[in-house]
């Protein structure tokens, strides 16, 4: 091992100081530090070195102010979820060292090669909050809790942005439900709101406080031309600055002309005509009911075509048995028949045979 593993240290010594940041603000990272010192390296680190080993990796963690300041990467703070997951990364890979019971030198470099990993990792978790998830408001005021990595502090900030949100344009029909929401993606996410306020603006710039409360939205039923016109949503805020404004610029239509379409359970001119038919000459009635008994009538009618269907079947299968067994008995009578016949003959020509002998045996 001879007198590279104090290089190894002091460069692993530098390795968490560029790698270190906000991870080190997660108390379970401190924590496997000292179970690491503790528990890990008087079995596979000489004792020797212990001291040293441990002074560095301490003053590395005491030294260390920030990251390169980058807009699109890093500017010194991180959220929670960030966070965690940084910190979930190093310390699975730090377990997956202990786990392995290596030693010595070969411990150093492990180690080493693991937090040089871990440094780009945490840059790209960095870089990913910085571009999606620091300060996502596109309008108005976001207060959103931060954790500086320089001193470990959580504090709230308030990502300022133009508070005015826009303008919505609104069309619905009248005798319709109005809904006009004033939510944005992300509210859920800001810290410090308090009530959404939906007032109505006249047209000489007065304004009347409709509804106040948790809920995101306004809802007015039943709207009248009278409901038309200009309205504005507030989303407030522990501070004087409200979070959000929008303005919702509504226009009532007319009712709509809704067509009655024909009930399904009314049979049709074509159901019925079906439902009628009969063998014979009996004639078909049609009767128009009340609507409370157009039901029980159409399930009439069905029980009515049901039962003509089955006693069909029961007259159609007993022809066709009736059908068999005359068949079955004529081929019988014309056997007989034929038999009978035969036999006369057979006996006729029995009896004309000795005659005709007679008749040779004088004519010779």
């Amino acid at each position: 091992m001879g007198p590279r593993l104090p290089l190894l240290v002091a460069v692993l010594a530098c390795c968490l100081l560029l790698a270190g940041g906000c991870v080190l603000c997660d108390t379970k990272v401190m924590e496997a530090l000292e179970s690491l010192e503790k528990d890990y390296l008087p079995g596979h680190l000489g004792a020797e070195h212990h001291k040293n080993v441990m002074t560095r990796v301490k003053q590395a963690v005491q030294d260390f102010k920030e990251l390169p300041f980058d807009e699109d990467s890093y500017m010194g703070v991180v959220d929670e979820p960030t966070l965690e997951k940084a910190s979930w990364s190093l310390l699975k890979d730090l377990k997956r060292i202990t786990d392995s019971e290596v030693k010595d030198e070969l411990f150093v470099k492990e180690l080493f090669w693991m937090l040089h990993l871990q440094k780009d990792t945490f840059a790209r978790h960095v870089a990913q909050f910085q571009r999606d998830a620091f300060c996502p408001n596109k309008c108005g005021m976001m207060l959103q809790t931060l954790i500086w990595c320089s001193n470990c502090k959580k504090e709230v900030h308030a990502c300022r942005k133009s508070l005015d949100c826009g303008e919505r344009r609104v069309e619905v029909h009248e005798m319709e439900d109005m809904i006009l929401d004033c939510e944005l993606n992300w509210h859920h996410a800001s810290q410090g709101l308090t009530d959404y306020s939906f007032y109505r603006v006249w047209s000489n710039k007065s304004e009347t406080l409709v509804s106040k409360g948790k809920e995101p939205t306004l809802t007015k039923t039943m709207v009248d031309p009278m409901d038309a016109g200009t309205y504005r949503c507030q989303l407030d805020t522990v501070h004087s600055s409200p979070a959000t404004i929008i303005h919702f610029h509504v226009t009532v239509l007319p009712k709509r002309i809704v067509e009655e379409a024909p009930s399904s359970n009314i049979p049709t001119q074509n159901e019925v005509a079906l439902g009628e038919v009969t063998w014979g000459t009996t004639k078909s009635s049609t009767t128009f009911q009340s609507p409370s008994s157009q039901s029980p009538m159409a399930e009439n009618i069905l029980r009515g075509r049901l039962v003509r269907l089955l006693i069909w079947g029961i007259v159609v299968l007993l022809a066709g048995i009736a059908t068999a067994v005359l068949c079955y008995q004529s081929e019988k009578v014309m056997d007989s028949v034929k038999s009978w016949f035969g036999t006369g003959n057979k006996a006729a020509q029995s009896s004309q045979v000795p005659e005709e002998k007679p008749t040779k045996s004088r004519s010779q």
